[in-house]
């Protein structure tokens, strides 16, 4: 009995002496759960990644996640996900593209809370246009998802969910640095103007202060990128009528290309990108009855975009407009029936020029404006937590396509307590603005070629197990999942030529089997751990061959780990990723008599590692990327002659840079 009572006490006194350190009012709300009991509040933080509760196959990522890594921007933030991976387009503009099932990031519809963003031009350059700090959550459907917002999604989507108005008010601060000489600072100020009417302001700064050649080829291993982002974002909440709107820029400014020190009284080649972004949203709903969840829904957004772009003596410039609009309206019937339907209209517009040139080839006109009309209907079958299906069509016309349909079905099946069962099967169509999505490939010595461009169009089927296994307050997660996805219709940039490149239409087949199966352990003591392989199988036919799609690993291997000390104090994240070998384009002799690169490349791994300090009201965070140091030999081919016909900074597969360390801090000072 003493010793029950000394026990007793000292747990009282640890209590007391860490009170300080209690860390929920510096974690995000939305990665707490509450517990009472009597006079004690245990605090608990979420896990980091889960499920999408409804039929769709995916996952949603939350602060606790994105807080495991330095995610300065969209593009850094799936650094410890198995499914979604991140990689250059090229060596020196600095764009980057996600890969989901294998596919290239076109396929993936980028979303921001629910609307299309970042189209067109923008769209090689959109994971660094939504920094790390103003993220709430990522939410990724996988395979076919819902017709609600469009008909795009052919691989996935992946929709992004800003901080918002009415989260509680104050201002929040974060600082970043790194090896790389890369600062970074972040702002997120909320005011509660009345009980019903709130406002946020965020900002964003970054610039990279020294140019880096770590390989030793004269040119800069990034872009010096500097970068000025602004939101301001309000909130009005009512009964009856709910509204958010906002306004945002971007002004940014890249430069890369040849280092003055290493070639003196030389014509340097030089890639220098203007951008300058104005966009605006609106959404508005108005709830007809709470109890049935009926409401009519109106949102609406807008940008402009301006990108003036120079790669050596190529240049291309484009002034885009898009407008989107929906106006939908849903209810439940009952507990078990959801219907939804709603119109939608979206306009692209790209005034566009590209610096003439007599190695670049492409029709007389390449279409530069979109409009396109639409409807859909969407009903939801819920059998109480057994079974779930949910239906949808939509019909679209467009002013260069006229008209096509999208079907898509999602079920969920539950046939036993915690098993899940997944599948899917949908449609996806996509219009390609060839130069604003593929600029990129100007920097190069190749002759470029554009086709006449059909619609692109694809099926995509997708099947999801996944079986928990609790075990007291730890459990282990079980998933494996297969999708098969082929196209009817595909714009391909088919590299296989020497000194050519085509984007061109599809001549014969192509597609994409994806098999990943992963393992997470959740423990009560503050221990989490990933497991996850995963094997793709792309292939295209290039000039009438089917082959390997270049650039692509065939398999990856996932595993980190996650530890937090006794009440938060200090986390530890470790993430180790192994990227398969995977197919080059066919080699050529150079002029210099050598072979332009080897068949294949080899797999390589990539290590992280990240320890945080929390106090009260701010955290402290140290990290590493990349520790292996592992780099691709040559990302820029030619580098020793841009002006030469060899030249060609397209053909990356693995990282440009090498080990970086870094430093950042986050402050969160509450209500002002």
């Amino acid at each position: 009995m003493k010793k029950v009572l000394i026990k007793y006490w000292l747990l009282i006194i640890y209590g007391i002496l860490f009170y300080q350190f209690r860390l929920y009012a510096q974690l995000p709300s939305d990665s707490i759960e509450w517990s009472e009991l009597e006079d004690f509040v245990l605090v608990k933080k979420k896990a980091g990644t889960t499920k999408l509760s409804g039929p769709e196959i995916g996952f949603r990522i939350n602060q606790t996640e994105l807080f495991r890594a330095a995610c300065c921007n969209l593009g850094e933030s799936f650094t410890t996900n198995p499914s979604v991976d991140v990689s250059y387009n090229d060596a020196s503009t600095g764009s980057k593209q996600i890969k989901l099932l294998g596919l290239s990031g076109n396929y993936v519809q980028l979303l921001t809370e629910t609307m299309p963003n970042f189209r067109g031009a923008a769209r090689p350059f959109a994971l660094r246009y939504v920094p790390g700090p103003w993220m709430k959550s990522i939410s990724v459907s996988k395979g076919s998802s819902t017709v609600k917002n469009g008909f795009e999604s052919m691989s996935g989507q992946i929709d992004v969910e800003y901080l918002k108005p009415q989260d509680p008010e104050g201002l929040v601060l974060n600082a970043y640095f790194d090896s790389n000489v890369k600062l970074e600072a972040n702002a997120d100020a909320n005011f509660h103007v009345s009980p019903t009417l709130n406002t946020e302001v965020l900002g964003h700064f970054e610039d990279r202060f020294y140019n880096h050649d770590a390989n030793h080829d004269g040119f800069t291993d990034m872009p010096d990128i500097r970068q000025f982002n602004f939101q301001n974002r309000w909130n009005l909440f009512t009964p009856s009528y709910i509204m958010h709107a906002g306004i945002g820029l971007i002004n940014e400014k890249s430069l890369a290309g040849q280092l003055e020190s290493h070639h003196v009284n030389e014509d340097l080649y030089k890639i220098t990108m203007k951008t300058q972004r104005y966009e605006a949203y609106m959404k508005h709903a108005f709830i007809i009855d709470k109890e049935k969840n009926s409401n009519i829904a109106w949102m609406t957004n807008g940008s402009y975009h301006y990108l003036d772009a120079l790669y050596g003596l190529r240049g291309y410039d484009v002034k885009e407009w898009n407008a989107y609009s929906q106006l939908m309206f849903e209810t439940d019937f009952n507990e078990q029936n959801n219907f939804s339907s709603g119109i939608s209209y979206n306009y692209d517009f790209l005034g566009q020029n590209v610096l003439s040139d007599p190695s670049i080839i492409s029709p007389n006109k390449i279409h530069d404006r979109e409009n396109t009309f639409g409807a859909y209907l969407q009903y939801t079958w819920k059998l109480q937590e057994k079974l779930t299906l949910m239906g949808g069509i939509r019909a679209d016309w467009s002013s260069l396509y006229k008209w096509f349909v999208t079907p898509r079905f999602n079920i969920r099946y539950t046939p036993i307590q915690f098993l899940n069962i997944r599948a899917s099967v949908g449609k996806g169509y996509r219009t390609v603005f060839p130069w604003a999505e593929y600029n990129y490939l100007l920097a190069s010595s190749r002759a470029l070629v554009v086709e006449n461009l059909n619609q692109e169009a694809s099926w995509n089927y997708g099947f999801n197990v996944d079986y928990t296994i609790p075990i007291n307050a730890e459990s282990i997660k079980l998933s494996a999942e297969y999708y098969y996805t082929h196209f009817d219709r595909q714009v391909i940039v088919d590299y296989e030529t020497p000194y050519i490149l085509t984007i061109g239409n599809l001549k014969g087949k192509s597609f994409s089997h994806t098999f990943q199966v992963e393992i997470n352990y959740e423990s009560s003591f503050g221990l989490s751990a990933t497991a996850a392989w995963r094997l793709n199988d792309v292939k295209t036919t290039y000039q009438g061959k089917l082959l390997e799609k270049p650039l692509t690993s065939k398999w990856k291997g996932l595993f980190t780990v996650s530890y937090s000390t006794p009440m938060d104090i200090w986390q530890f994240d470790l993430t180790l990723q192994l990227n398969g070998k995977g197919r080059m384009p066919a080699p050529y002799l150079m002029e210099n008599g050598e072979w332009s690169w080897d068949k294949n490349f080899p797999t390589y791994p990539i290590l992280n590692f990240q320890a945080t300090r929390w106090f009260r009201h701010f955290s402290i965070y140290v990290g590493a990327e990349n520790i292996t140091n592992y780099r691709q030999k040559n990302p820029i081919i030619g580098s020793a002659d841009p002006w030469g016909p060899d030249f060609d900074s397209t053909l990356v597969w693995g990282p440009i840079d090498g080990i970086m360390v870094y430093a950042g801090v986050r402050f969160n000072f509450g209500k002002l």
